[in-house]
């Protein structure tokens, strides 16, 4: 067995993109929390008021020789709008910003070609922050798995089901077998 490798990405709430993620095959855990900020062990609601600085961003463990970095970009930009900043679907502010925090020199470098690969795809440019993850905060745990444990939520029928299919079916060769 291959080591565990760590994405830290953010692209509107973290719920949106935790559930998608567990989806594949290769991942290990997906934990949702926050990155970018300049206040020390932010709450949820401090990170809502947009004061502390922070995205709402995924922490994506994963087996590399099953799913490789570049390939988690490639999800992780087809699930959200990398051209709209502080912005995704109905949720505003910084906090809902697109970004990745790479963990090294090669991350940062994947995530600059994959980047500069995609930017004809959009009408818009990629605002897509790229940054050194520096601290990594868990989200309070009623935030953990919020998709498998609130499906019925207008908000997850509304906002995060769309994104399941769309990986179930753009990214049907990389979805984990149900039942693993």
């Amino acid at each position: 067995m291959s080591d565990t490798h760590t994405a830290t990405l953010a692209g509107g709430c973290f719920w949106c993109l935790e559930a998608p993620f567990q989806e594949l095959d290769g991942v290990h855990s997906v934990t949702s929390g926050y990155c970018g900020g300049d206040v020390p062990d932010p709450s949820y609601e401090a990170v809502c008021s947009g004061s502390t600085g922070h995205a709402e961003v995924v922490q994506v463990e994963y087996d590399p020789e099953t799913v490789s970095y570049e390939a988690l970009l490639e999800v992780f930009f087809a699930l959200h709008d990398p051209t709209t900043k502080d912005r995704q679907g109905p949720d505003v502010g910084s906090q809902y910003r697109s970004a990745v925090f790479y963990h090294d020199e090669t991350q940062r470098e994947t995530v600059e070609a994959t980047i500069e690969r995609l930017a004809g795809a959009y009408d818009d440019p990629i605002v897509t922050e790229i940054e050194p993850l520096e601290t990594f905060y868990p989200a309070e745990a009623y935030h953990q798995d919020y998709y498998a444990n609130n499906p019925e939520r207008a908000y997850c029928q509304v906002q995060i089901e769309p994104k399941m299919q769309k990986v179930r079916e753009t990214f049907a060769d990389r979805v984990a077998e149900r039942g693993e």
